[in-house]
């Protein structure tokens, strides 16, 4: 089973090139935001609980969104491999996330992390604030504040990653094709070994 975890701060490219490798790879995407969402439109138990933390303005809590990713797993058990975006953000979610896919006899291959400098990530958001009309998405200062969390409370997982060795780092700037081909080489030669 392939399950890898795309990585990087906002605006590198993970959702596009997500897209990208869950196609060519087979693989189901678990997007916490995504997943969150999903659940409470159901009106599941979890989703519902998130519900009334989120509307409280209270950050849903790890053991929550691990109960969803194990929803997720058990529904999609003839998967051929999962791809992690937007999860682990810290290393508690990391080590919850590996004792969860050890308990469905698998692991993370790799942990894929998008290198872009941060002055293009700026560039990047506001020309896709251009389209999304999202406000955070069209305030540099707000943009700024966003990369500035990534690199203080997320960037860090990446050592969780290395001491396992399961980190690589992909080059994130150029065209989407050329990004694509670096992720898919680096994921051709895992398949390989």
């Amino acid at each position: 089973m392939l399950n890898l975890v795309l990585f990087g701060p906002p605006g590198a490219g993970k959702g596009t090139q997500s897209a990208r490798l869950i196609e060519k790879y087979h693989l189901v995407h678990l997007s916490t935001g995504d997943i969150l969402r999903s659940e409470i439109a159901n009106g599941t138990p979890l989703g519902l609980e998130a519900k009334k933390l989120m509307d409280k303005g209270i950050l849903v809590p790890d053991e929550v969104v691990i109960g969803m990713i194990r929803n997720k797993l058990e529904s999609n058990r003839s998967a051929e491999g999962f791809i992690f975006d937007g999860f682990p953000r810290t290393q508690a979610q990391a080590k919850a996330l590996d004792e969860l896919l050890a308990e469905n006899g698998t692991s993370i291959a790799r942990m894929l992390a998008l290198n872009v400098s941060d002055e293009e990530l700026i560039r990047r958001i506001l020309g896709r604030g251009k389209d999304s009309g999202r406000s955070d998405d069209s305030d540099p200062a707000i943009i700024r504040k966003r990369i500035e969390e990534y690199n203080a409370k997320t960037a860090p997982l990446i050592n969780y990653y290395k001491e396992q060795g399961k980190y690589t780092a992909i080059e994130g700037t150029g065209s989407v094709s050329e990004i694509f081909t670096l992720l898919c080489s680096s994921i051709d030669q895992l398949a390989a070994k």
